[in-house]
């Protein structure tokens, strides 16, 4: 069910106004009743894997908090297999079969593996890494077992986040589950209304961006560089407005119920490193990363190289996670070596390093921003090939090139107003204020006005929900 749709509107009037109307024991059941129908309208018999999941490690972190010594970690490393297991399997098979079959095509010899037709289950990278969070918080001891399976398996599948997130954590959430919220029309007004923010960013900027953006990169090597460059440019935008468009109609339609999950994007076009970046963009992914990976690794408690080695192999393994696909390792490593390189220019280059003055502050800003899209560029192309051709074509691009887009001029200009708006917005850390009911209300109308009338209605996917 897309949140964008008519269908998600009614669903969610009829779950929010039953959920209020029921005690505790009706409202958990209300809801995981709700996210299965929720998940299942996608792909109704994937929900045999979410079930599937959600068993095994329902059990694992029972048996974790039960057992000592080494079985613990025996016990850990089966629910890790399981959960990567299926994981890899349903998403990176594909990608394993074309690999070994390339290879050996050299050699002239068959490919021996089988061939499966399957498609992709939608969000199965997310409510996998949430799944895999309680089992490592459980293990370290940092949260109870939880022995309400019904509540449990809520913590998995809670709607508002099943899709695409934010990824969380058991220590935020499952409390949450077990407690009865009391009605609070300050949270439900606010709730509602990054609702409306983030729908706004999906249907009236991102799918606007999105017409140039498809149109350039079907087949990049008949556009200009030009038109390439305003496409790369418009991406950036589209990605982020999309994204983080789904997480504020995720929290906000978990806030008006009462839940408080946890913040995704933290206006990441205005960092000032790439590192900084990493902290504001999807930081629920960000920060999984860096708890049960990068720290695991040796974190900062190894030696500078192997540190090195660390970091870049985080963001490799990141990118790997966003799709299974060389583009996406590229654009991966593309950020670990941005890390890297930063890192050992202030070390060993400290004189290139830009004051902290306003200036300094915003060639950084300027320049992180611009690496930003260049990665981009890969994460959005259709394959490695189109890629090089885009990067090619923008690195030779003049303003007298012609200039090929679907918009018209009227169209173009609204699309870089809307980026603009956005910018100031961000820029002014300007948070709508819903604490006046009569304000509350007229900006609704102007919100559904603005959305009717400039959305772009051809209930376009979510970017992330392929992850």
């Amino acid at each position: 069910m897309l949140f964008n749709s008519l269908h998600f509107f009614i669903f969610f009037i009829i779950v929010t106004l039953g959920y209020w109307s029921l005690g505790w024991a009706g409202r958990w059941r209300l809801l995981l009743f709700a996210s299965c129908y929720f998940y299942m309208i996608f792909q109704p018999v994937y929900i045999l894997i979410l079930f599937f999941t959600i068993i095994i490690d329902y059990f694992a972190g029972i048996w974790l908090e039960n057992t000592e010594g080494k079985q613990r970690k025996w016990l850990l490393i089966l629910s890790i297999i399981s959960n990567v297991g299926i994981l890899a399997f349903f998403k990176y098979y594909h990608f394993l079969f074309d690999n070994v079959s390339h290879i050996l095509g050299f050699l002239q010899v068959k490919n021996p593996l089988p061939i499966f037709s399957f498609i992709l289950p939608i969000g199965l990278s997310f409510h996998t890494f949430q799944a895999m969070s309680y089992t490592f918080e459980v293990y370290r001891g940092n949260q109870k077992a939880e022995r309400h399976f019904g509540i449990y398996a809520l913590y998995v599948m809670f709607y508002p986040q099943l899709v695409a997130g934010p990824i969380e954590r058991p220590q935020n959430v499952l409390h949450q589950f077990h407690e009865t919220h009391i009605y609070d029309w300050e949270k439900v007004k606010s709730g509602l209304m990054m609702m409306a923010w983030g729908l706004f960013k999906k249907v009236v900027i991102a799918d606007r961006l999105a017409m140039l953006v498809d149109f350039a990169y079907k087949n990049p090597s008949e556009q200009s560089g030009l038109t390439l460059f305003v496409a790369t440019f418009f991406y950036t935008f589209q990605i982020y407005c999309d994204f983080s468009g789904y997480s504020d109609i995720a929290l906000g339609s978990a806030r008006v119920m009462g839940f408080d999950l946890m913040e995704n994007f933290r206006t990441p076009y205005f960092s000032t490193s790439i590192s900084e970046f990493w902290r504001r963009w999807h930081i629920s992914l960000s920060t999984w990363f860096r708890d049960y990976l990068y720290i695991p690794l040796g974190g900062n408690r190894v030696s500078e190289w192997r540190r090195y080695f660390n970091q870049f192999f985080v963001f490799m393994v990141s990118g790997l996670w966003h799709g299974a696909a060389w583009t996406f390792v590229i654009w991966g490593s593309l950020h670990g070596f941005y890390l890297i390189l930063a890192v050992l220019r202030d070390k060993y280059l400290p004189k290139l390093s830009l004051p902290k003055n306003l200036l300094g502050k915003s060639i950084n800003l300027v320049s992180t921003f611009l690496l930003v899209m260049l990665a981009w560029i890969f994460f959005r192309a259709k394959g490695i090939h189109d890629a090089f051709i885009v990067l090619k074509k923008i690195g030779t691009l003049s303003l007298s090139q012609s200039f090929s887009t679907p918009l018209n001029t009227i169209e173009m200009w609204f699309s870089l107003g809307l980026i603009l708006f956005l910018l100031w917005k961000e820029y002014k850390f300007f948070h709508i204020d819903t604490r006046n009911t009569q304000k509350f209300f007229g900006l609704s109308i102007v919100f559904i006005l603005v959305i009717y009338f400039f959305g772009v209605f051809e209930t376009n996917q979510f970017i992330y929900f392929q992850f």
